[in-house]
């Protein structure tokens, strides 16, 4: 071989360049520290940024609309009529694994605001999350009004 055809990082006694173990380290050890935090039990990184929640029951009611129930007063707090698509395929999704581990509706979901604005509805007892941000703004329009639907307003 001559000085021309020698490369710029020339093979390690392994046969790979050393830039590329650099890479496998930094890899293995980013992989080793996310397994070692769940591990731990550390809060997932979404946990930490909640700002708010409210936990909710969605009701189906014989005319077909869907009522939103507050579950610590039991009162209903909001009304949806018609088809609303994503507010249904959202609760179906929650619902059916539910359905699929052999729970009931017993259990509220819960609707929780980040500290970025993004908005998860979660199921505490399956550990369903869906980040509703992900479904575009007027996805997120449909449940941010939950936040304070049916509470009265704070006077100073």
């Amino acid at each position: 071989m001559n000085a021309h055809t020698a490369t710029a990082n020339p093979p390690t006694a392994r046969g790979l360049p050393w830039p590329v173990w650099a890479m496998l380290a930094l890899a293995i050890s980013t992989l080793g520290m996310v397994g070692w935090q769940r591990v731990a039990g550390g809060p997932p990184a979404e946990a930490v940024d909640i700002t708010w929640q409210r936990a909710l029951h969605f009701e189906d009611r014989p005319n077909g609309d869907v009522a939103v129930v507050d579950a610590q007063d039991r009162r209903e707090i909001a009304r949806f009529q018609g088809e609303q698509g994503f507010l249904r395929g959202a609760l179906r999704t929650l619902a059916r694994e539910r359905l699929r581990r052999g729970m009931g509706p017993v259990e509220p979901f819960v609707l929780s605001g980040h500290a970025s604005g993004r908005l998860t509805l979660s199921d505490p007892t399956t550990g369903t999350r869906i980040p509703l941000e992900s479904f575009g703004p007027s996805n997120v329009a449909v449940f941010a009004p939950l936040r304070d639907a049916g509470r009265t307003p704070q006077r100073p």
